[in-house]
Parts: C-alpha cells; sequence; structure tokens
C-alpha cells in the first residue's frame, strides 16, 4: 500500500490548485508548499506548511534555492523497503507520497521577447529535480505536471487513501516526457545565442523537438505501414490539426491528415468566403464568393467533380443548411470548417463515415502570420530538414508589369485568387482561373510545359478569357504558348528566368498581360 499522508505543492500555473490542495485536505493529507504557489494557497484559506520551515532551511539566493534539500529529495526517494525506511528515520527524514510541481514559464518568457537575463531566471532548478526524484520512486510516490490529472489523482485518493500503481506509472512518464520537453526548450534557445549579447541565429546549433501522441492511426500512406500522429508540444498558437475537434465520422488516416492540412491552408488564405477542396494533397478545386460559401462550394467542385468524389473540403465560414445538404450529395472523405449549422450537422450525420472537423483555421493561421516564423520539419535518409513555412503570398497587385497589356481590375483579382491556389499546388505547378475559381490545374510534373498541357485537359469549362499561375518562372516560351492557345489573357509568374525577355515577348505576341512577383512558391 502506498498511502498518500503528505504532499508537496510548487506550481507556476495555479490553474484548479486550490481545489486540487481542498480535495487533499479532506483526505487528511499533509500539505507541503514552497514560495508563491504557499501564499496562493493561504489567500485561498488551505491550510498549508511552508516548505522551509518542513526543512530548517529558508529559501536563499532570492529564491533559487528553496527545495533542494535532503528533507525533500530523501522524502521522495525513499523506497517503500526496511532498509530505506530504517535509513531514513536515522537520518529524520519524513516520507513524502505526492509530488505537484510544474516549472517557470520558459517558453513563455522567450515568447513574448523578455531580455536575456528575466528567460535566465525562468530555468527552473528545483522543480525539474522534484518532478525526476518523484518519477524515478514512482512505486510509492505519484508525481503531478499537468492540472488536467488533477480530478482523477484526486478521486483515487478519496476513494482509497493512495494512487494506483497504474496511475503512478503513467504520471511517472508524464513527468519525464514534461522535464525532457522543458530542457529541450532550454537548449534549443541556448544554441541560437553565438553570446549572451548576440542577436539569435535562425537555427539553433542543436535542435531538440517534443511531441505527445495524439492518435495512433489504422495504417499509414499504404496498409502496411504503420502510423501515428504526435501533436507538437509548447503550445501551437498558430495553425494546428491537434487543435480541431474531430465530431464525427470515421477514425482518420494518416492520408486524411495530410490532405485535411493541405486544405485548411489552402483555404486560409482567403477573406472571402472560400472553399478548397483537395484531392492527395492537391486542390482539384477551389473558388471564392461574395455570396457565401455555397456559391464558392458549387464553383469549386465544378472545376473538377470526378476528383472531388472522395475529396477533402475546407469550408472557411460556417456550413450552414443549404452547403451542407449539398455536401451530403457527394460522397466525402473529411470536412473541416469553423462551425456548423445544427441543420447541417443532422443532414451530414446521416453519413455516418464522413469525418467532420470542427477549428477555426482562419484565425489560426492569422496568429500564425502574426507571430515568429513557424518552422516545417520533414525526415529523409538519416536526419530532418527544417524550414520556415511559406506563410507569404505577395498580392499580385503589386507585382511587376513587364508586358505592352497591363491587366485589367478584373484580371487583376483573378491573378491574385491564382497566385495564392498556386503556392498549393505540388511543383511544377499550373492553376487557370477565371471569376473567382479554378478551371484547370496541372500538378507535379517534371517539366512545367507539360503541367500547363495537363491543366487545360482537365479543364470543363472553357479556358477563354482566363489568367494562368505558376508557382515559378517558365524556362522556355513554350508554356506560354500553350496558354495562350487555350485562351489565356493574363499569366502571373515569379519570373529570373534566364530566357524572360523571350517569355516576356511571347506574351506580347499573344497579346497576354504579364506580371511578375519576384517570389516563387515551389511545394516539393
Amino acid at each position: 500500500m502506498s498511502k498518500v499522508a503528505r504532499a508537496i505543492l510548487s506550481v507556476s500555473d495555479k490553474t484548479g490548485l486550490s481545489d486540487f490542495a481542498r480535495a487533499l485536505g479532506r483526505a487528511g493529507v499533509e500539505l507541503l508548499a514552497s514560495g508563491g504557489t504557499a501564499k496562493a494557497l493561504a489567500a485561498a484559506g488551505v491550510s498549508v506548511r511552508e516548505v522551509s520551515d518542513f526543512t530548517g532551511a529558508p529559501e536563499i539566493l532570492d529564491g533559487r534555492v528553496k527545495t533542494l534539500h535532503p528533507r525533500i529529495h530523501g522524502g521522495l526517494l525513499g523506497r517503500p523497503t526496511e532498509k530505506h525506511r530504517a535509513e531514513m528515520q536515522r537520518a529524520g527524514l519524513s516520507a513524502i507520497d505526492l509530488a505537484v510541481v510544474n516549472l517557470y514559464p520558459f517558453r513563455e518568457t522567450v515568447a513574448r521577447g523578455a531580455a536575456f537575463e528575466e528567460i535566465i531566471e525562468n530555468i527552473d532548478i528545483g522543480g525539474p529535480a522534484m518532478i525526476r526524484s518523484a518519477a524515478k520512486n514512482h512505486e510509492r510516490v505519484a508525481v503531478v505536471v499537468d492540472p488536467a490529472d488533477y480530478g482523477r489523482v484526486a478521486a483515487e485518493i478519496a476513494a482509497n487513501g493512495e494512487v494506483s500503481p497504474q496511475l503512478r506509472f503513467e504520471l511517472a512518464c508524464k513527468a519525464f516526457a514534461h522535464t525532457a520537453a522543458y530542457d529541450g526548450a532550454i537548449a534549443s534557445y541556448l544554441s541560437r545565442l553565438p553570446s549572451p549579447e548576440a542577436t539569435p541565429i535562425a537555427f539553433p546549433r542543436s535542435q531538440h523537438w517534443s511531441a505527445t501522441l495524439a492518435r495512433t492511426l489504422r495504417y499509414g500512406e499504404n496498409p502496411q505501414q504503420r502510423a501515428a500522429f504526435y501533436a507538437s508540444d509548447g503550445g501551437a498558437t498558430g495553425l494546428s490539426l491537434a487543435s480541431a475537434e474531430v465530431i464525427q465520422g470515421k477514425e482518420l488516416s494518416y492520408n486524411n491528415i495530410l490532405d485535411l492540412d493541405a486544405a485548411m491552408r489552402l483555404g486560409a488564405e482567403f477573406a472571402m468566403p472560400a472553399v478548397a477542396i483537395i484531392k492527395h494533397t492537391n486542390p482539384c478545386g477551389c473558388a471564392v464568393s461574395d455570396t457565401g460559401v455555397l456559391a464558392a462550394y458549387r464553383l469549386a467542385r465544378e472545376t473538377d467533380p470526378v476528383s472531388a468524389f472522395g475529396g477533402i473540403v475546407a469550408v472557411n465560414r460556417r456550413v450552414d443548411a443549404e452547403l451542407g445538404r449539398e455536401m451530403s450529395e457527394t460522397f466525402l472523405e473529411c470536412v473541416i470548417a469553423p462551425d456548423y449549422a445544427p441543420e447541417a450537422l443532422a443532414v451530414l450525420g446521416a453519413k455516418k463515415n464522413l469525418r467532420l472537423l470542427a477549428y477555426d483555421f482562419v484565425a489560426a493561421a492569422a496568429r500564425e502570420r502574426a507571430g515568429a516564423p513557424v518552422a516545417e520539419l520533414r525526415s529523409v535518409s538519416g536526419g530532418f530538414l527544417v524550414q520556415t513555412r511559406d506563410m507569404e503570398t505577395s498580392a499580385a497587385t503589386d507585382a511587376k508589369v513587364v508586358s505592352k497589356r497591363a491587366p485589367s481590375v478584373a484580371e487583376l483579382a483573378d491573378l491574385d485568387f491564382a497566385w495564392r491556389v498556386a503556392k498549393h499546388v505540388k511543383s511544377n505547378a499550373i492553376v487557370f482561373c477565371g471569376g473567382g475559381r479554378t478551371l484547370g490545374v496541372g500538378a507535379g510534373q517534371m517539366s512545367r510545359v507539360d503541367s500547363v498541357r495537363i491543366a487545360v485537359q482537365k479543364a470543363r469549362a472553357s479556358l477563354a478569357g482566363s489568367v494562368l499561375a505558376s508557382d515559378a518562372f517558365f524556362p522556355f516560351r513554350d508554356g506560354v504558348d500553350e496558354a495562350a492557345k487555350a485562351g489565356a489573357v493574363a499569366i502571373v509568374q515569379p519570373g529570373g528566368s534566364l530566357r524572360d525577355e523571350e517569355v516576356i515577348a511571347a506574351a506580347d505576341e499573344h497579346g497576354i498581360a504579364m506580371i511578375l512577383t519576384g517570389e516563387r512558391h515551389f511545394k516539393h
């Protein structure tokens, strides 16, 4: 038996602390607390004993040393053996059965741009030491680092006077993950500094990522592959599928998650009501409409209704009843939107296998753009590639006109739309658009002119009067010639080819307006 008679509490995040402490008190647990935790509990009317009174040693060095004492760590590390009990008795040590500890807000202090000195003072020393001592001795001691676990622990103590061995083990595993992530954040931050006074470098000399298992998946890209989804630790403020609420449907697959990520990123590009339909991470249809998402969905689906079958749909507004009914008429794998009207949920809910996710990805993308650059991580043989996420989409309205004919206002609007979509199409990417909708998409080809031809072939509507976006420059004029043959009247591309003059001359021959952004959007 591991009855909980004494607990030590030392927390930075005081969420739920008072209620948890009261529950422990009702169970007859003696409460020890350090510094600010003791003050917070006393102010809440909770009976608590100061750690300094328990150890007989006052806090020193501006609070840097509070819990680093044999009476604390001996009380946590003593095993329930006759030898340890006898040794503890000779040394005058009292057992501590529960450690409730979370750490100084190091990540948060860094994130708000605090001075180096303040950041260093937010490196917790005593907290990780107590967590590790308690977790190592989970044979007897329970350790709680997450306020979300207070309820389970309090319930077991109230019912049995102890924390079960299984829960102690689970909490210990979580505790070691907590301190590993914390130390990793410190190491990554310090590795970005050539010296304390220096401006942080973009990529640290040593990088430490941490993540928590969000769900085990049925399989990977193919049934013979095993897979899981891990959520990044550290409180993501930008886009994060781990924050999405799964409302209904079959279990999400590996490919579902990849496609949902692609869909919401494209949907978040637009201020107007927008719908993006994704198949195998490429847009097979996208549209905006000032009359609402129903019109946008219809226009997006019309781009390629065959590919839309079994597609992933992102809607950047609430799904209303009409849109819900319309989407229910086509087999879809997943839908992600900020919200759903009850009537939409009712009709879509009849599709039991359809995965519905609620997530305000538009607001999350806005926070991401306003914050520090977000790193993307990809594995390769023997290591990782890291880059900052491509959050920029230089407005086509700010691009340089290089052709004899300038685009009209309506053409500029479509060029801007096409350029935003092309950013989310696998290279080599070609997108024909018109009227705020995609008309033909050519993706992932080894030559750019082949992408143009495929986009033309895929188009169901006439491309006469359409605009074209190319994610990177045209290496030869053949792509422009093919676009003109299809009926394109304006092109947006980054420029930068050795044959730019030849390409621009081709545009002029065909009366095509051409603008250069100076910014490419490769997506491999």
